[in-house]
């Protein structure tokens, strides 16, 4: 605050904020503050005009891809009015409220509800509600703050909006503009061949959506799972005994659920919805189809430990991301067979997973290819086995530890098949005392023969202090080879 010659105070007006990202060799304007917009400032200007025109204006990098993350977070947060929300970049999102406005009593108290709490985390937002997505883009956009349009009522509630609600593009907007046709009611009486004539089909396309005569679907943010459960508060709940017990209540009440149709839980998923609309949640794996509660709610408890309840929590919900036929006798079978059912692995690989993480617990299969490096891969541990997925036994002895990719080697060797006689390897000389070998590996008949694709000889060697390791020559000796043959170290013996 300061004061003038007359004893007034002057306020100090903040300095427009634009938002800038790069667009070959040149900079442009991505988005701007109210402040920046009042003064004439607009996205998709070029920076130096923007600056030209108001040199004190604060200049920031865009950042489009956390723009988008935050928006996706924004629609799973919107999940709490419906389980139809989606996203809709760059700066809207989109809910099918249908069948979901009763439970706050109304459209309104439903509009208003979401309005507020965006308000409180820091948005500015508008709303609509209409019978098409079309319309309530448009009224979001262009109309009110926040408006609802009755049923029946669309075409007169779009009449008097611009021409660019209808979700056009710039050349077409520019040729509707250069034409007169400036609101969208200027398009009701037009012929509507001359108009695809002339601007193509998707014009009269968003015109039909938007009333309501051409159909238009939503897409979810993310599949809706078949088998989800909800648990309401009446007062907000932070305590880890009080959260315990509702993922308690909710785990049997979907477990019913499921054993209804013969499924089991394969992923698992819980979302808690808090005071200060945060809605953190946690996914949970098991190796095989499982309805056994007390081992799915003690993976459960591993992870709600870090769920962080903030203000409290007001909702829960506990969905079957994947669920899988699950055979009754099985239960049964363990319940006859208490000694195998402690010994069923699949409890220890679930919690293992779910400790360290998806991915960090597999099993080697085998793969048919003499190729080293390709003869095996890694599978989920509590996967079905192949049929003839073994490997052969009729091979020369392999390694225990394979190098990846092969290390290369310096090697002094007598031509054309001999064994090496020494070799140096990471900077240290080693002298061969004993060899067997050659153990010739070709690449396979469908690849083509280019780099990395040649033929190989492996030898097992023993060097002079007793330590063994597993050597090849990629490629042969011959007097029409473009490049000489290369040594390589690819693995060591235990």
């Amino acid at each position: 605050m300061t004061s003038n010659t007359s004893g007034q105070q002057d306020k100090i007006e903040p300095a427009p904020l634009l938002l800038v990202r790069a667009s070959g060799n040149l900079r442009l304007v991505h988005g701007a503050d109210d402040i920046a917009l009042a003064r004439g400032l607009c996205p998709g200007q070029r920076l130096a005009d923007a600056l030209a025109c108001v040199p004190e204006a604060r200049v920031e990098d865009a950042d489009p891809t956390g723009d988008l993350a935050r928006l996706h977070a924004l629609a799973q947060w919107a999940t709490r009015f419906s389980p139809h929300a989606t996203p809709d970049a760059p700066d809207g999102l989109m809910i099918d409220i249908t069948g979901c406005a009763h439970l706050w009593k109304g459209e309104e108290k439903l509009m208003d509800d979401a309005l507020a709490r965006l308000t409180r985390q820091g948005f500015t937002a508008r709303a609509a509600i209409a019978g098409t997505i079309g319309a309530a883009w448009a009224s979001a956009r262009f109309g009110g703050a926040h408006s609802i349009i009755p049923p029946g009522s669309i075409s007169t509630a779009l009449q008097a909006l611009p021409i660019r609600a209808l979700r056009l593009d710039d050349a077409t907007a520019i040729g509707l503009d250069r034409l007169g046709l400036r609101r969208i009611g200027d398009l009701y009486p037009l012929h509507r061949a001359e108009v695809t004539k002339r601007f193509g089909a998707a014009l009269l396309t968003r015109l039909d959506q938007a009333l309501g005569y051409a159909a238009e679907t939503l897409s979810p943010l993310a599949p809706l799972p078949d088998h989800r459960v909800s648990l309401v508060f009446a007062e907000p709940i932070s305590a880890p005994e009080s959260i315990a017990r509702a993922s308690e209540l909710l785990m049997t009440r979907l477990l019913r659920e499921l054993e209804t149709q013969e499924l089991g839980i394969r992923r698992l998923g819980l979302i808690a919805h808090r005071m200060d609309d945060e809605s953190p949640g946690l996914i949970i794996g098991t190796a095989r189809p499982s309805r056994d509660a007390k081992h799915l709610l003690k993976l459960l408890a591993e992870k709600i430990e870090m769920l962080d309840p903030g203000p409290g929590i007001e909702r829960m919900s506990l969905s079957a991301l994947v669920a899988e036929k699950m055979n009754s006798v099985q239960a049964d079978f363990e319940r006859r067979h208490p000694g195998l059912a402690e010994a069923d692995l699949a409890p220890l690989v679930d919690r293992l997973t779910n400790r360290l993480g998806p991915g960090s617990v597999t099993t080697p299969r085998a793969v048919a290819s003499h190729i080293p490096e390709r003869a095996a891969t890694f599978a989920p541990p509590m996967e079905r086995r192949v049929p003839g997925s073994d490997w052969s036994t009729d091979l020369p002895p392999r390694p225990i530890r394979l190098f990846s990719p092969p290390e290369p080697i310096d090697a002094v060797a007598p031509v054309p098949d001999d064994p090496p006689l020494s070799f140096r390897w990471r900077h240290m000389q080693h002298r061969v005392a004993k060899a067997e070998g050659p153990e010739r590996i070709r690449p396979e008949w469908w690849q083509a023969m280019d780099d990395g694709k040649e033929t190989r000889d492996y030898y097992r060697v023993e060097i002079e202090d007793g330590r063994r390791f597993w050597l090849f020559r990629s490629g042969l000796y011959a007097q029409d080879t473009a490049r000489p043959p290369r040594w390589f170290l690819h693995g060591i013996f235990a």
